[in-house]
């Protein structure tokens, strides 16, 4: 099979990562695309994640639910060390050898890949899909960056254009603390779960701050 994988931490998941799953399955005509939500990414402070991993696999798995193309992939959330992508792909590869793997990142992240803990044990197990918005300056410069990797690392990587989705989970927890609407930006499902689940802690730190002053 031809996977997609799509990593993040879904704190919350929106309806613009189903737009880039959606993107790449076509583009690339995939089998699957796997939603993978983060357990303890290195690149993210722990107090940064709202959510705890469990409540974030079952927004994704509430969110994907009507799209027999899209999977939830618990790997990297059920484990309790720092999760690196390279170890992650590297063991998908060894479990799953007869499959071809797309991973799929955005633009900074392709711009900032060897900044990430062994980069070049990455490239062999997959082809990296690189997002970009249809701006000629960033498409040019992801061009550049991929004959760099693709000279440095033989490293297989495909640009994938996805459409704009102006909203993005930290936009998401502050309009849901301060009470707005999120109903445009995210599943139906999805926000009938923060809004009766008791975990949310999303929601929660405004009752916090309210009760306990700004400390």
């Amino acid at each position: 099979m031809k996977i997609g994988i799509m990593g993040g931490t879904f704190d919350p998941i929106h309806n613009g990562h189903l737009m880039l799953g959606h993107a790449a399955y076509e583009a690339f005509s995939l089998d699957q695309i796997w939603f993978m939500p983060n357990g303890n990414p290195p690149h993210k402070k722990s107090e940064t994640i709202k959510s705890t991993a469990e409540d974030r696999m079952k927004m994704t798995s509430l969110a994907i639910a009507p799209f027999p193309e899209f999977v939830l992939q618990p790997y990297e959330a059920l484990r309790a060390e720092v999760s690196c992508s390279y170890q992650t792909m590297e063991h998908f590869s060894k479990i799953y050898p007869d499959d071809e793997f797309y991973f799929i990142i955005g633009a900074d992240s392709l711009m900032a890949i060897e900044t990430w803990i062994h980069p070049e044990r990455i490239f062999p197990t997959c082809t990296i899909l690189a997002t970009y918005r249809n701006e000629v300056k960033t498409k040019e410069e992801m061009n550049r960056q991929i004959q760099y990797l693709s000279e440095k690392y033989h490293a297989k990587i495909r640009l994938l254009e996805t459409p704009l989705m102006p909203v993005s989970s930290h936009e998401l927890r502050a309009s849901l603390q301060s009470g707005d609407s999120v109903s445009e930006y995210m599943p139906a499902a999805v926000c009938s779960y923060i809004k009766h689940a008791s975990f949310i802690s999303i929601v929660s730190e405004k009752k916090q701050k309210k009760e306990y002053g700004n400390g």
